[in-house]
């Protein structure tokens, strides 16, 4: 199926700054105005300044719009729903463009009932032509799954421990009926099945507000395999679609460290970043939801 002349597909991402002096308004925006604790933005501040100054996050979901522009043949547009450049910068670069409909797809594959929701709210305030079509799921695309698979039995010898993570969550968010965990679970075990070996689910990147998080932790995680007697982990953060803090800082850094710590051999595993099947999987989502949307 050839996308509508009139069609195009918004990525969604989560959002990081360029300039570290920005900081203090990101993390303002991030906890939605709540005061932040003592040392948070400094601690942040730290951690990018450790992996170089920046983060790729923003480069990269520009060139996954690029590919998925060729793979697709149709304008795709980029947003990060908590900084720069934001949803109405998107859509008034859909209206220039003339197109009347954005397939929004969130570059978070187990949260895109909160990104849409996001977008949908700025397209409201907006009062824009600009007509907005919800992503099908693609956390168990097949593409996916295997361009996952693809690169962890790249770095993984046969007795390693593979370990998949997703960012945490709060577990009152879960209680209120939010989906994360479940759709976690079910694409974590999909890779599973297709890579033919158990993996560990861990949770990582816990915030810093109180409360219980989902779980276990890095250093639960890393802990019990070392208690175990594994020596060997390759670490997959399959939740992570493009290298971030997260990963360059919260696994390469802190996770490597405690790995050491623990005398554990650690490889991390690439986030999908560029990777085809990655691609090939926002494709298909894309053109399953319009056909979706399309009358008859």
């Amino acid at each position: 199926m050839n996308f509508p002349a009139n069609t195009g597909v918004l990525l969604v991402a989560h959002g990081t700054v360029e300039n570290l002096d920005d900081l203090p308004a990101f993390v303002a925006r991030i906890r939605h105005g709540r005061p932040a604790p003592p040392g948070l933005v400094e601690e942040l501040r730290r951690r990018y300044e450790a992996i170089g100054g920046s983060s790729p996050l923003l480069q990269t979901t520009r060139e996954q719009a690029q590919a998925l522009a060729k793979r697709l043949e149709a304008p795709v547009l980029v947003a990060m729903r908590l900084w720069e450049p934001g949803v109405e910068q998107a859509l008034a670069g859909a209206s220039a463009l003339g197109l009347s409909r954005l397939v929004v797809i969130a570059l978070a594959p187990f949260s895109q009932h909160v990104y849409w929701d996001a977008a949908v709210k700025v397209a409201v305030a907006a009062k824009g032509a600009i007509e907005l079509v919800p992503s099908a799921a693609y956390a168990q695309e097949p593409e996916f799954v295997a361009a996952h698979v693809e690169l962890i039995e790249r770095h993984a010898s046969k007795s390693a421990a593979v370990v998949l993570s997703a960012h945490s969550l709060p577990r009152v968010a879960i209680e209120r009926g939010d989906p994360y965990a479940r759709l976690v679970e079910a694409a974590a075990a999909s890779i599973s099945e297709r890579l033919e070996r158990p993996i560990r689910l861990c949770y990582q990147s816990q915030g810093a507000d109180g409360g219980e998080w989902l779980g276990p932790s890095v250093r639960e995680t890393l802990t019990a395999l070392a208690a175990e007697g594994q020596r060997e982990v390759v670490w997959a953060p399959f939740g992570f679609l493009a290298d971030h803090v997260e990963t360059l800082y919260d696994l390469d850094v802190e996770a490597r460290a405690i790995a050491l710590e623990l005398s554990l051999s650690f490889v991390r595993v690439p986030a999908l970043n560029l990777h085809p099947g990655l691609i090939g999987a926002l494709a298909a989502v894309a053109i399953r939801s319009i056909s979706a949307d399309s009358p008859g």
